[in-house]
Order: structure tokens, then sequence, then C-alpha cells
């Protein structure tokens, strides 16, 4: 089974053109929505980084068996979250654009989103979805997804997103997050937008080196390479799910 987890401000739809160019049939994939994101919360749900991080290896034991899990953005972060915690349900794990790393001290965005009454303000301003959808699109998300992602971050996300990232520091992320990466499968992949604006290419070549994960670079491509790109990201990851495990 293979297990997509989407990021922020996004949804599931996020997987669409990958599902389509790895031509994958119904019963072979699962894209969940993270609470909150174009769905509602469940009662008691905080919203925290470790709540999302639970909420995900709660997916992954539902599966009853060991997946091949796939992470954008935030969906990175609570990949490596979720299997380091519990490799035991993982077969392979492969990330794109986004990695836990303390010495990364987040996007602009992400630190504004992390500071009270500022991040207010700002998500004022996403409540425009012709403008959100345009401001989307000139940060790299490819239009039709722009199209569809826009209306759908309503007040629920908005409040999702602050608690999500105020938990997180503003993408400070260090502390057992990081060290229990010790613990990761040994087979994993990462996949990389070059021009991403939002996390440098360079964060993505400390982790590879520091952790001994191989690297994938999508040449001018930006922060959403693996919808900007599917046929090529569905080529990287065939190979890499073709591969032997690492011990």
């Amino acid at each position: 089974m293979i297990l997509f987890v989407h990021g922020v401000p996004d949804t599931p739809f996020l997987w669409g053109p990958l599902v389509k160019a790895l031509g994958l049939k119904p019963d072979q994939w699962m894209a969940p929505a993270l609470p909150g994101f174009g769905c509602p919360v469940p009662p008691g749900f905080t919203r925290t980084k470790d709540a999302y991080a639970d909420w995900l290896i709660a997916q992954m034991e539902a599966v009853g068996q060991p997946v091949n899990i796939v992470g954008h953005d935030w969906g990175a972060l609570l990949t490596l979250r979720a299997c380091s915690l519990r490799p035991d349900l993982v077969e392979s794990w492969c990330v794109t654009n986004a990695v836990i790393d303390s010495k990364y001290s987040g996007h602009r965005m992400a630190r504004m989103w992390a500071t009270p009454l500022l991040g207010e303000l700002v998500m004022t301003g996403m409540r425009d979805e012709t403008k959100l959808q345009a401001a989307l699109v000139e940060s790299g998300m490819p239009p039709a997804i722009a199209a569809h992602e826009a209306p759908l971050v309503d007040k629920t996300m908005r409040q999702s997103i602050l608690k999500l990232y105020r938990s997180a520091r503003g993408l400070r992320i260090s502390g057992d997050w990081e060290d229990d990466l010790a613990d990761l499968p040994a087979k994993g992949q990462l996949y990389w937008g070059e021009n991403d604006p939002f996390v440098g290419l360079s964060v993505a070549q400390r982790f590879a080196k520091r952790w001994d994960a191989p690297l994938h670079v999508e040449h001018g491509a930006g922060h959403w390479a693996c919808a900007e790109h599917p046929g090529s990201f569905a080529l990287v990851l065939k190979e890499f799910w073709a591969t032997k495990r690492m011990m």
C-alpha cells in the first residue's frame, strides 16, 4: 500500500497527477486529508505537530501492513516523524521539499503564521479566493491544483495552519523530532524542486548527507515539484521502490 501525505495549504487533491502518472489502482493507494484541511476537525483534536504525527501513525496502523509512504511539505515532516517513531510500520519512505532540520529557521510566511496577531492578520488576506489562488500560482503551485485548493482554505483550515505552525515555532523544529531520525528505516528517498522558494536545496543536501539518504533534484521545479513534474517523480519512485531494502 502506498500512503500519500499532503502539506499546507493543500488537500489530498495534490496527489492526483502523481497517482495518474504511477498508474495506480484504487486498492493500491490512499491519501487521507489532514484533520482540518478540507475536512472537519475531530472533537478534542489539538492540531499540534505531535497530534498530527499521532494521527498519521494511526493511519499507518490501519493499513495492516508496512506502507510505502510519500510526504510533501508538512506531510514530509509528519512522515519523517511517524517513520522514526514506528519504523515497524514502514516498507519505505520518500519526502519532498521539506525535512526536519534544526538549522532551518523556517520561511517568512511560516514565521508570520507562528506569530500571534500577525498570523491572524495574514490569514485575513487569505479569505479572498481569487487573490489566494493567484498567490499560490505565483508561489509555484500548478494552476489546476491552485484552482481546486484555494476555495478549501476556509476558517477551519486557516485556524489549523496557525495552530500547527505555532506548535512548531514557525518550523524551528529540533529536540526529539530531530534526534529520533536516527531510527528512520534505512530505505528512504528525497525528491526536491531545485528552485523551492520556501525550503532551499541546501536544506535537502544537508539532510541527505547527514542521514545518508539519496536525493533526486528536479531541475527547474519549485516547492510543488511533486505535482509540477508527476511523470518524472513517478519514474523516481518506481525505481526507488524496485530497489532492495538497505540494511
